[in-house]
C-alpha cells in the first residue's frame, strides 16, 4: 500500500525546487555578466586589432597561414588566405624564403627582426618584419605572430635626405676646390701666356726643332690648363645646383662633360675603356643638367664597378622621333646581376657593395630623377657577362 506523503514532505520537495530555481537564476545571471564582460573585452581586442596598420599574420611552424587581420587584404585581393602557405602568397614560391624571421622566431624563442622587399601589384614594397614565438602545451604544435609594416615612402624619403645631404657635402668641397685650385691655375695660365707672346724675340736665336718644343709645350700648358677650368665648372654645375631649371639640353653635350669627371679614373685603371656611340644631330630633351649628369655618373660609376680591372663600357644615345622620346644606353661586360636581384636594384639602400663603397642610393636616385623627368630607366643584366641600363627621356 503506497504511502501518502504528508505535508512536511511536499513542503520540502517544494522549498527544494525553489532553492534549486533561485540558484539556477543566479548562475544564468552570473553568465550573462560572465559572457558581457568577454563580448566587452572581445570588442575591446578587435578595436586594438583593428587600430594596427601593419600587416599581421598567425602562422604554423611550416608557416603556413591560420589567420591574418584585416590590414591583409589591402594588400592582397585574396578573399581567404588561411590554410595556404606565406611564401606563396607573398612571393608565388613553392619553398621557404631563407631569409625568413619566423624560423629563427621559433628556434630561439626569441623576438627576431629583418627587412625584405616583395613586387606586389606591380610594383617593389619594402617590408620590416617582426616575428614572435607563440608557444602554448595545449596547441599541437606552435605558432609564430608576424607584424609586416610597409616602410617603402619612408626608405625613399630616407635615401632622398642622404642625397642631399651628400650633394650638399660635395658642393660645400667643390667650392672649396674651386677656389684653391683656380688661383695657381690662373698664375700657370698667364705665365704659359707670357711664355707664348714672348716665344717670336728668341725663334731666331736658339734651335728651331727646340723652339717647336718650346711652343708645344706652352699649347699643351695652356690647353691643359683649360681643360681643368672646365672640370672645375663641371664639378660645380654637377654638385652645387642653385635650382632645378628645365631646358632644352643636348644630351651628347652633357655625357662628354660628365666623362671628364670619371676620366682619371678610368685612366687608373688602365684595363677599363669607354666606347662612344653618340647619334649625330640628337633632338634635344627638356631637362635639368646638372640632374642628367648626376644620372650618367652613376651609371658609370656602377659599370666601372662591375667591370673592376679589365672590360668594355660603351655609351650608346639614340632617338625615336615617332615615340617622341631620346634613349641613353649605359652597358658593360662586367660581373652582371643575379636574377634574385633584379627586382631590388632601384630600391633606396640596397646594394651589393662591400662596406665602404656605397649605401645603396646612386641608383634610387637615378630612378627617382629619370622619373621626375616624365622619362623611364630599364635594366637588363646577365650573370657574369654584363649589364645594360637604359634611361628614356621625353623630346
Amino acid at each position: 500500500m503506497q504511502k501518502t506523503p504528508d505535508l512536511d514532505d511536499l513542503i520540502g520537495i517544494e522549498h527544494s525546487k525553489l532553492g534549486f530555481f533561485q540558484e539556477l537564476r543566479q548562475k544564468i545571471e552570473e553568465l550573462k555578466q560572465s559572457n558581457k564582460r568577454s563580448e566587452e573585452q572581445r570588442r575591446e581586442i578587435a578595436a586594438i586589432l583593428d587600430g594596427i596598420t601593419d600587416l599581421m599574420m598567425v602562422l604554423s611552424e611550416n608557416l603556413r597561414i591560420i589567420s591574418v587581420n584585416h590590414v591583409f587584404h589591402q594588400f592582397f585581393q585574396e578573399p581567404h588566405p588561411e590554410g595556404k602557405f606565406c611564401y606563396q602568397v607573398f612571393r608565388g614560391e613553392d619553398h621557404p624564403c631563407p631569409e625568413c624571421p619566423a624560423f629563427r622566431s621559433l628556434a630561439t624563442n626569441s623576438v627576431c627582426r629583418d627587412t625584405a622587399i616583395f613586387k606586389l601589384g606591380g610594383r617593389n614594397l619594402q617590408f620590416e618584419m617582426v616575428a614572435s614565438p607563440l608557444k602554448n602545451s595545449e596547441w599541437e604544435e606552435n605558432r609564430v605572430l608576424i607584424f609586416k609594416r610597409d616602410v617603402t615612402l619612408e626608405k625613399e624619403y630616407q635615401a632622398k635626405y642622404y642625397q642631399v645631404e651628400k650633394m650638399a657635402t660635395i658642393g660645400m668641397l667643390a667650392a672649396g676646390v674651386a677656389h684653391e685650385v683656380n688661383n695657381p691655375m690662373a698664375a700657370i695660365n698667364g705665365f704659359a701666356e707670357g711664355l707664348r707672346r714672348r716665344l717670336p724675340r728668341i725663334e731666331k736665336a736658339v734651335d728651331p726643332d727646340l723652339a717647336q718644343d718650346f711652343r708645344e709645350y706652352t699649347d699643351i700648358i695652356l690647353k691643359e690648363c683649360q681643360r681643368c677650368q672646365k672640370i672645375i665648372q663641371t664639378l660645380l654645375t654637377f654638385s652645387r645646383p642653385k635650382h632645378f631649371s628645365f631646358s632644352p639640353i643636348n644630351l651628347n653635350r652633357v655625357i662628354s662633360e660628365t666623362l671628364r669627371l670619371v676620366d682619371h679614373n678610368l685612366r687608373k685603371k688602365g684595363g677599363v675603356k669607354v666606347k662612344l656611340d653618340l647619334q649625330d644631330r640628337l633632338p634635344l630633351v627638356n631637362a635639368d643638367e646638372s640632374q642628367l649628369k648626376q644620372v650618367i655618373l652613376n651609371l658609370l660609376v656602377n659599370a666601372q664597378d662591375a667591370i673592376q680591372d679589365k672590360g668594355l663600357i660603351t655609351i650608346r644615345t639614340s632617338a625615336f622621333p615617332h615615340e617622341q622620346e631620346v634613349c641613353l644606353c649605359v652597358e658593360d661586360n662586367g660581373c652582371g646581376v643575379p636574377p634574385e636581384n633584379m627586382d631590388k636594384l632601384f630600391e633606396p639602400f640596397f646594394t651589393t657593395k662591400p662596406v665602404g663603397k656605397g649605401i645603396g642610393i646612386g641608383l634610387a636616385s637615378c630612378y627617382n630623377i629619370v622619373e621626375s623627368h616624365g622619362g623611364e630607366i630599364t635594366v637588363s643584366s646577365e650573370q657574369g657577362k654584363g649589364s645594360r641600363f637604359t634611361v628614356c627621356l621625353p623630346l
